[in-house]
């Protein structure tokens, strides 16, 4: 195995990547590149540093080993659109969605990824479409930027997530290419490309969201699980060895949601071990761990596992003694040299406080210091809990 971002580092920490938005943070990109905002627009630039500052002092306040941005480059926006409209809005070789000559608006969008119904808190969430008009090109994300901007503050390693490349293709209309896989390459192929830039910039950590495995069972597929992992390691191919390529599987985010009302990894783990990955991330603290037996059996032993030791949806604050418990239950299944703590999924920009945030993590370091007390390895120091530096 070779590892960058959490080589050495048994029961390393981290988040899954978003923080909530400081609330002094009210510039959009808009649609804008992060250059060309940084080249232009004087106020947010100034924000966005000081938003993704702030983010990595919480982070390393609390002790964590892998830090991220805060994913600051995603604007204010309805229910997280922004996890895939950041890249929708950029993408070349796309424009805004229109509805077919006949009127039926959304008839060439898959029936899975149309907005939910009125009525309801998922149904708040604002889509615009998009639709493929071109060649894709991935490069105006600029991916490279968005992790030298935060990796120039801190010596800690710095990892940067992006939505998959399988969880956009449903959401767009596709008048170029000759069916809904071709489609699919096409931009797991310009996705691709960026990450290599983004790994060639020297990133240490690249977090690509699962191939549409997960929630199968409550949504029809267009193709087939096969295929997706297909799609999903033509995405990161050659990536291993470049940087640390981490996989994260998600039960839902939007407005801090469960996207499935049962939510259960029995669909997916068959094909977990397929995916061209160093990491993958599985949400276990929202049903305490019940199936880490069933992921420690399907994931092989050159791939590290991280595993959700703190609620995402839920604001009440898991104490260090919780975090541990869950932590040892893991290390029936998972040894320590191969399992990474981590949130179950990001904390969003709209879920909940930078308070609540800020605490959870310190929830997930002082658990794991106290199972690294137990196995005989070296505590990360913690300094929000440090009473040296109390203030009262």
């Amino acid at each position: 195995m070779t590892f960058i971002a959490t080589k050495d580092r048994p029961l390393a920490t981290t988040i899954t990547g978003s923080l909530p938005r400081p609330a002094w943070f009210t510039h959009n990109l808009a649609g804008r590149t992060l250059l060309s905002a940084f080249a232009d627009d004087p106020v947010y630039r100034e924000q966005y540093n000081d938003a993704v500052a702030t983010l990595i002092a919480d982070q390393t306040r609390a002790g964590l080993d892998v830090v991220t941005d805060g994913e600051m480059r995603f604007d204010i926006d309805v229910g997280g659109r922004s996890w895939s409209g950041y890249i929708l809005d950029r993408l070349g070789g796309l424009q805004p969605y229109v509805a077919s000559a006949n009127g039926r608006q959304g008839e060439d969008i898959p029936s899975d990824a149309r907005p939910p119904n009125t009525g309801t808190i998922l149904g708040e969430i604002i889509r615009k479409r998009s639709e493929v008009v071109g060649p894709l090109d991935a490069r105006p994300l600029q991916y490279d930027a968005v992790w030298k901007a935060a990796q120039r503050l801190t010596a800690k390693p710095v990892k940067v997530g992006s939505c998959s490349a399988q969880r956009l293709d449903p959401q767009l209309a596709n008048r170029v290419h000759r069916d809904r896989d071709a489609s699919l390459l096409a931009l797991s192929r310009a996705m691709n490309d960026e990450f290599h830039r983004l790994a060639d910039a020297g990133c240490p950590a690249i977090q690509v969201e699962e191939p549409s495995l997960h929630n199968v069972t409550a949504r029809d597929q267009e193709l087939t699980l096969e295929r997706y992992v297909e799609a999903f390691n033509v995405e990161v191919q050659g990536l291993r060895g470049k940087t640390e390529v981490w996989c994260h599987t998600c039960w839902g985010n939007p407005f801090a949601q469960r996207l499935a009302s049962t939510p259960t990894l029995k669909t997916m783990l068959p094909y977990a071990d397929r995916l061209d990955v160093d990491v993958i991330t599985f949400e276990t603290a929202e049903n305490d761990g019940a199936e880490l037996a069933e992921i420690g059996a399907a994931v092989g032993k050159d791939k590290k596992i991280a595993i959700g030791v703190v609620r995402h949806r839920s604001l009440q604050v898991e104490s260090a003694e919780e975090v541990a418990a869950l932590v040892r239950k893991a290390l029936r299944y998972i040894e320590p040299e191969r399992l990474i703590l981590s949130s179950d999924c990001g904390f969003g920009r709209q879920g909940m406080s930078r308070v609540h945030a800020l605490y959870k993590m310190v929830a997930i370091v002082a658990g794991a210091n106290i199972v690294r007390r137990e196995l005989g390895l070296p505590e990360a120091p913690v300094a929000a809990m440090d009473n040296r530096f109390a203030i009262s």
